[in-house]
Formats: structure tokens, sequence, C-alpha cells
């Protein structure tokens, strides 16, 4: 009976255990074990990872599978398997390196990580390799270098910063942090200097718009900052010294470390940050062209997670930063002629929640993140005079701004059997601004309240074909108060408004892609980043306020692209070649009015313009051998233009040699734009970096009387090329120096027309952000 009994419980979970076949062997490149791939079979919640070695092991029962291996900087690698054929012999996998990086996880096309070759919206990710080659110090340094994107600099005294995507302003394109739109207004006119990249794990652009996803502002898309996360132990302090045109100062330290526990559940990384700039003056007047800056920034992001199904992220980040610009720098700002003095304290921070089931086909996220911003200022000074009356107007010219900004929200992803992604959520958006100078009777007292929800289908009928429908409703409240001097206006908006998106997918063979799409954008009266910033003309200041009349303003963004991608050998290349058409409804204009305010100043009106549209091509290329060697090149050719003629200048008839100033091109958008990057490793040790970017022709609008009145310039072409060598030595085991130098703007490409003098168009600035500078740096730690 014994026996029996035996039998009976016991030969079953012998059964079982035949059933089951060890599949096991190793993972590398070829040469190298990969360690931690992920080994998953299709269709199932069956996988596992390899160890530091490239070691794994699986557990599967008889049978035919499909076997799915992916791991950091490598290419997925898929093969059809018989379970039985590995009962004794080794089940090893050779993958290929990602040098093109078209496996990289992003997230920023549906709100979901997606590998960015799957995504249906071309995603283009600046990398701190991108960063570092460049010599970039700041956000706006490294932005350049992808097809259909520009920064430029737009005042002298201030350096008043803007990154525009297909040829559209600044204020068209929504920057997040970490996902989330907390980047308010006020952050749009300096933030892009004061985020360092030090703090950066990668920068991803949508170039599409995204007003679905992240409501408005997202018109001609999204710049999307992802901070660096705790993976491994690590420390490294970093120095750079910069000479703008081999005399002006620029010093910069970094100070970055990680620490990891050994079970993977908690982490954290913190950063701190010093950079302290010196004013540079090109034109030897006596006046900035590039402002005096110091930047202290101290931050830290961090995550838990208290089971395998779910986690807690965190991050900080405050910046105090002082930029001053004008005049005299070593003065008190009331006794200059003219200046621009900024003194911001700003704070970002965040906490979400990520929960998930055992299969990762439900995914439930919460979350909340906070900008705060206290500002000093002062634009004035005595504007060339030396009167009582000029005094007092200098005296006259601080300000102080308070600007918060609150985003939270809550989402939920289902993945299905079919690999069918459905995302719903909804989001609550909040931005309170209040700028005040009382000497020039200048408020803006603006609070924007927005409730967003918003949902998209990702349908997947086959393996080569994938549509992503996609809508979100807004309903925003805009209560704004505005006073320059004795003009007065408000804004008071309560509108609904609804955003869909349809792009599409699909592979015509394994080498060549197409992606198509259509998106529907907003934005609603509201003073933003250019209205925000105060530039002096004439010794006066500038001032820019809402018209009473000013309407919403919508978008109907189109965009077609072929993506072809091909070894030829061992040389892994991708050419990309996208059509982008972006029309604008109502859009917003800043018109000269031709009118001084009772104390001088020029006033400047935001209006709906005709209508208009921007037109084009991107245009980039990707070619890599080998590790050792990757060259990118891109270039957008396009126009934006408005559907009839635009008054930039309206004459108020006072001076009989001033007219309207009209125009149905848009200003300060070239025609043709590009970039290059060459990465050479010429030894483990001697890396090469040669970069540069090239700006077309284009208009710039430059004021020549105290009426505002405009001349429009047309630039000359810039080509702003850098070179960097990079020497890495390890003196010890687990401690590695880095030592580079090199010089930015080799062939000193720069403005040379700069306005001079106390009454200069501060705003009359184009092309580089800066001249020839050369620069040495140091790395060390454990890296």
């Amino acid at each position: 009976m014994k026996n029996l009994f035996i039998f009976i419980f016991v030969f079953p979970l012998v059964i079982f255990s035949q059933d089951k076949i060890e599949v096991k062997g190793k993972v590398s490149d070829g040469e190298n074990p990969v360690p931690f791939a992920n080994i998953s079979i299709s269709n199932s919640s069956i996988g596992t990872a390899a160890d530091l070695d490239g070691n794994y092991q699986l557990q599967l029962p008889s049978g035919i599978y499909t076997i799915n291996v992916q791991a950091v900087g490598f290419r997925t690698f898929q093969q059809k398997i018989n379970s039985e054929d590995y009962n004794v012999s080794a089940l090893n996998f050779q993958l290929k390196q990602d040098l093109l990086g078209l496996e990289e996880v992003v997230v920023s096309a549906t709100r979901n990580r997606i590998r960015k070759k799957d995504a249906p919206v071309i995603v283009n990710v600046l990398s701190p390799k991108l960063f570092q080659a460049t010599q970039s110090i700041s956000l706006a340094d490294g932005l350049n270098y992808q097809p259909g994107v520009r920064v430029e600099t737009n005042c002298q005294n201030c350096g008043f910063t803007q990154v525009r995507l297909n040829g559209l302003g600044g204020q068209y394109t929504q920057v997040l942090v970490n996902s989330r739109p907390v980047f308010s207004a006020l952050n749009g006119v300096y933030g892009l200097e004061q985020i360092p990249v030090s703090i950066i794990e990668r920068v991803e652009v949508v170039r599409s718009g995204g007003s679905a996803l992240f409501g408005s502002n997202a018109i001609a898309g999204t710049v999307n900052v992802i901070t660096k996360e705790p993976i491994n132990n690590s420390w490294a302090v970093t120095s750079n010294l910069g000479l703008i045109d081999g005399i002006t100062a620029d010093r910069n330290v970094n100070l970055n470390a990680s620490i990891v526990s050994e079970d993977l559940t908690s982490g954290v990384t913190v950063y701190g940050i010093f950079r302290d700039r010196d004013a540079y003056d090109a034109n030897n007047d006596g006046f900035s062209e590039i402002t005096k800056l110091t930047n202290n920034s101290l931050g830290a992001k961090a995550f838990l997670r208290p089971n395998d199904n779910s986690r807690i992220g965190f991050d900080f980040t405050g910046i105090r930063e002082y930029r001053r610009g004008g005049d005299q720098i070593e003065l008190a700002p009331q006794f200059t002629d003219v200046t621009e003095e900024l003194d911001h304290n700003t704070i970002f921070s965040g906490i979400d929640y990520e929960l998930f089931d055992d299969a990762r086909k439900n995914t439930g996220t919460a979350y909340i993140s906070v900008q705060h911003t206290d500002r000093d200022s002062y634009y004035g000074g005595l504007g060339g005079g030396r009167t009582m009356a000029d005094s007092i107007a200098a005296n006259n010219a601080f300000g102080k701004t308070t600007d918060i900004a609150l985003v939270a929200g809550t989402k939920y992803a289902h993945t299905f059997d079919n690999k069918d992604v459905l995302t719903v959520g909804a989001e609550y958006q909040l931005n309170d601004t209040n700028d005040v100078i009382l000497g020039y009777n200048r408020l803006v007292d603006q609070q924007v309240n927005s409730i967003g929800f918003y949902g998209q289908y990702e349908w997947k009928p086959t393996d080569r074909f994938t549509a992503l429908l996609g809508t979100r409703l807004d309903h925003v409240n805009v209560d704004g108060y505005y006073t320059v001097q004795d003009v007065e206006r408000s804004s008071q908006v309560n509108e609904t408004v609804i955003s869909p998106r349809l792009t599409v997918l699909y592979d015509i063979s394994e080498e060549l892609q197409f992606r198509g799409g259509y998106s529907r954008g907003f934005r609603a009266p509201q003073a933003f980043n250019e209205d925000l910033h105060i530039s002096s003309v004439g010794g006066e200041q500038r001032f820019v306020i809402l018209s009473d009349e000013l309407e919403s303003e919508f978008s109907n963004a189109y965009t077609a692209s072929f993506n072809y991608s091909k070894d030829f050998k061992k040389v892994q290349t991708s050419f990309l070649l996208e059509g982008f058409y972006t029309s604008l409804q109502n859009p917003f204009t800043t018109v000269s009015t031709g009118t001084s305010l009772p104390n001088g100043s020029i006033l400047e009106e935001s209006r709906n313009g005709s209508g208009a549209y921007v037109t084009g091509i991107n245009l980039e290329l990707s070619i890599s051998p080998s590790s050792d060697f990757m060259f990118t090149t891109g270039a957008t050719i396009q126009r934006s233009v408005f559907k009839e003629d635009q008054l930039l200048f309206e004459a108020d008839g006072s001076v009989e040699t001033e007219q309207d100033v009209i125009l149905d091109d848009f200003v300060r958008s070239p025609n043709v734009y590009g970039f290059m990057n060459t990465n050479w490793s010429v030894s483990e040790a001697f890396n090469v970096d040669l970069t540069g970017s090239y700006t077309g022709s284009m208009i710039a609008p430059h004021v020549i009387s105290d009426s505002g009145f405009i001349d429009l310039v047309d630039t000359e072409a810039f080509f702003d090329m850098t070179t960097k060598l990079t020497y890495h030595f390890d003196p010890i085991e687990n401690f590695h120096v880095e030592l580079s130098g090199g010089v930015q703007n080799i062939f000193d490409s720069y403005q040379d027309d700069f306005d001079r003098g106390p009454l200069r168009d501060s705003d009359y600035i184009y092309g580089p952000n800066r001249p020839r500078t050369f620069f040495v740096g140091l790395k060390f730690g454990d890296f």
C-alpha cells in the first residue's frame, strides 16, 4: 500500500519534470560576454536574465518556441528553436551592437516605453556622448545637432534662448522634464541655459505635434529632458575651462555620485554644478554680447522598489542662477546705461508611483511634479542720459517675479495578447505667474488651469503595421491681467478643446519603414516666453502686451517619412527622409505699434495673424562601420510663410519717413540649416570628435528708431564647427582619468554687425551663440 501511495503521488512529478528541458548557454558579442541580457519567449511570460558573465538557463517544456534576446546597446535577436534540440548542447547567442541606436527605448512617442524602431512617430535621442562631443555645458548648447531643431539666442543683454522645431518659434515647443510639462512660460525664457547636461541621461525630441498627449503648446513637438537614474555605484568630478575669443573665461565644475543597493531595490544619484562665466563684449563698445552667468545647482534622483511589481521614483533639482548683461557690470545696475540683471531661485521636484502585474500587461502610474521660481530682476538704466528724470527711471526698474507650475495625473496602460496597447489618463496642469515692475507699472498676473483627459489605442493587426489613434480633451481656464504704464489688458478664457492624433507605421520591408501622421494642436490667449522677455531699444525698454481681441490659435500638422536602415557587411547605415506641413489658424504674432509709452518705452502687441504655414523636409544620414567610428549628418529645407502679408510695424503717422512694415515670411527662420557629428575612437585611450552646425541666411528684424521702426536685414550664413580631443587612462584599478581639449567655432563664424552703445537694439542678435572658444577639461572618478 505504501508503494502504491508513492507511485500515485510521485510518478506525475517525475513525468512533469521530464517534460521540462533545461536550455542554457551564453550571450556574447562574439568577443566579450553581454551581462544581464534579457531572454524571453514570445507570447508568454516565460523569461530569464543572464548573469554578469552572460550565462543563462531557462526551463522549457518540450516544444517549438521563438526566443527573443535583448540587451542595452545591442540589437534585438530572435530565433525559433525546438527545445529538444538543446537538451544536451548549449544554446549560445551572439548579439550585434546597435551602433545607430535603433533599439533604444523611448517614452515620448506614446507615453509608454517602446523601442525607437517600433515607435509610430520619429523620435530622436540626444545622448551624453553627443553633449560631451559638442562640449555642451547646458541643454541650450547641445540641441542643435538633430534634424529640424535649432536653438537661437534672442538678446545681447540677458541671453534669452529658445528652441525651434520644424521652423516654428520656441513658444510652439513643449519642453518636458522627466515627461512632465513643468517647464513654464517663465522657464522658457532662460531655462534652456539653466539645465546643465551633467544631470541629463538623454533628451528625446519628437518633431510632430504632441497636443494629443501633452496638452497645449506642443504644436511643433516636444523636447523631453530625462534626468539621470541611479544604475550602479559610481562617482565622478568634471571640470572645464573655456576661453571665449581666447580672453573671456567660462568655468564649470560638476560632481556626480550614485549608490545602488546590492539587491537593486533602491538607489540614489546626486549631482552638483558650479558655473561661472564672465561677460563678453564682441565689438569693444563696453556692452555685452554674452552675459555674465553664475549657476549653482544641486539635485538628486532616487528609486525604491517595495516589491517586484511596484516602483516609487523621486527627483529634486534646485537651481540658483544669476545673469547680467549690459555695460559696467561692476556697478550697481541703476548707475549704468543699460542693464538686464536676473537672479533666479528655482526648484523642480516630483514623485511618481508605478504598479504592474506579474505579466507586465497592466501598468498604472500616478505622479505629481512641481516647479517654483522666485526671481529678482532689473531691466533699465540711464539710457545714455544723466538727467534727474533718467536717474529716477533707472531707480524704478527693479522687479519681482514668482512662478509656480504644477502637474498631477494618473495613467493606465493595458497590453492585449495580440500586443495592442490601450492607454488612458487624466492630468491637471497649473501655471501661476506674477511678474511686477512697479516703476514701469508693469504687471503680468496670470493663472492658467487645465484639466485634460486623454486616450490612445495602439493597433497592431500584423507584425508589419501599427496604427496609433489618440485624442485629448482639455478644458483650459486663463485668468490674466496685464498692464504696462497706462495700458491695461485682460484675458478671460474658458475653453474646451479636442486634440486628435493619428499616426501609422508600416514596415515595407525589413530595411524600409514608412511613417505618416496627423495631429491637431492649440494655444489659448496668454503670455508666453517671448511676451515675458523685456529688451532694450534706444535706451528704453520694449514691452509686449496681449491684444484685447486675441483669440485662440489652432494648428493642423501632417508628417510623412521613409526610414531606410541596412547593413552593408559590417557597416550599419540609416537614412531618413521626412516631410512636414503645419498650418496655423489665428497665429500669435508680435506687432510693433509705432507708439511710445509715457516714459518713452516701446509698446508691442501680441495679435492674431491672418494664417500661416510651415512646410519642408528633414534629411538625416548615419553611418557606422564599427563601434570605433560614427558619422551623422542632417539638414532641414523649409519655408515659414504667412498666408497674407503680416504687419510687423504699425506706423502712427508721426514720422513721415516711417511707413508700415509688412512681410509674408517668418522672421528669424532660415530656409536651410543642418548639422554633422563625427566620433572616432582612435584607440581605447584616444578619441576625436568633430561636430558642426550650419545656419542659413534669414530675415532678422532690426529696430532703428525710438518709435520701434524696423529694418529687415538679410543675414549671412554661418557654419559653427567644434573639434575635441579626449585621452583616457587608469592610474589604478577603479579610478579613471580623462583629459580633453579643443576649439569651438574653429572658423570664428560669428555675427559682426552688432548694434553699438546704450541706444542699441539688444534683440538684434543671430547666428552662433559664441565666437571661437578654446577649452580644456579634466574628469576623474569611478565612472
